[in-house]
């Protein structure tokens, strides 16, 4: 019998965070988060990651692990995620695995398959020379389904698509035999309602000291251009600073930026058909599927 893992999942700003807590309280269980960004130090409020008085006791791990300046990749992530999945089960613990970065979520759960496509230096220095528009239009060509899902404002992640595309012609097919039994909980709110969550939690971090963050960041040695590549907020503060965009400008582009993230994160969870969809007001009907899964 496979091992019995939650996932709690949807687009930015819907409320992964606070449920995901309450679930694990009410199952005795421990958080794993799965966000791409919130596995580096100090970059707290603008990945919003959750704080130790949000946390109320639970653990969480896969959080504050790896040095910003530095890339952490995918399969840093699968490492250091399939041992914390072991070290809970063990424990008899019950696994929460919590956000919004799809592709990570899968390849946690072995439900993808992480490309065995080395890197190629000469690909990578001719595609170093193209434009934003030209590395789209050359991902487009190559593979159709993952310019969908891409940050298509990321040269870094589009040469690495572009790589893996011209190997093996797509991104990597899920598996049809799974790691664990999984229960997957998809949070959705309808489009206006997620787009004013989205306006509201912008203006909240900016009031809680996001950019002073950023100013910080960048004085204890992250480069204007690493902060480009870590994308969404930390981008377009980093333009702003550096004086290419004014703060409204980067207010108005960071929102519009944030939507069409979580549209980007949506057409990726949309593949998934075993996931269950909720509101977040639909605590009660949560938790009781939820029961029901692990069978107390």
């Amino acid at each position: 019998m496979k091992e019995k893992i939650i996932v709690i999942l949807g687009p930015t700003a819907v409320g992964k965070t606070s449920i995901s807590i309450e679930i694990a309280k009410a199952l005795d269980g421990e958080v794993v988060s799965a966000d791409s960004r919130q596995v580096y130090r100090g970059l707290d409020i603008g990945s919003g990651k959750v704080t130790p008085p949000e946390m109320d006791g639970v653990p969480h791990h896969l959080i504050d692990i790896a040095n910003p300046e530095e890339v952490f990749s995918v399969s840093d992530y699968l490492h250091l995620g399939r041992q914390a999945l072991s070290d809970i089960l063990t424990r008899k613990k019950v696994p929460v695995v919590v956000g919004g970065t799809g592709f990570y979520i899968d390849a946690l759960l072995g439900t993808i398959s992480l490309p065995n496509v080395p890197a190629d230096q000469d690909l990578r220095t001719k595609l170093s020379g193209f434009s934003l528009e030209e590395l789209n239009a050359e991902l487009q060509n190559l593979d159709p389904e993952r310019i969908k899902t891409i940050d298509t404002k990321n040269p870094v992640r589009l040469i690495r698509a572009i790589e893996i595309a011209r190997v093996l012609g797509a991104t990597p097919p899920s598996h049809s035999e799974k790691l664990y039994d999984i229960a997957y909980i998809g949070l959705t709110l309808p489009s206006e309602e997620l787009g004013r969550k989205i306006h509201n939690r912008l203006f909240e971090r900016l009031q809680a000291g996001m950019l002073e963050e950023t100013i910080r960041l960048h004085a204890h040695g992250l480069s204007w251009e690493r902060m480009e590549s870590l994308g969404l907020e930390y981008r377009y503060m980093a333009r702003h600073l550096q004086g290419h965009i004014s703060y409204e400008e980067m207010i108005a582009q960071l929102e519009l930026e944030i939507r069409h993230y979580a549209k980007r994160q949506m057409t990726w969870f949309k593949r998934n058909k075993n996931i269950v969809w909720f509101n977040p007001a639909q605590k009660q009907e949560i938790l009781d599927h939820l029961i029901k899964f692990i069978g107390y």
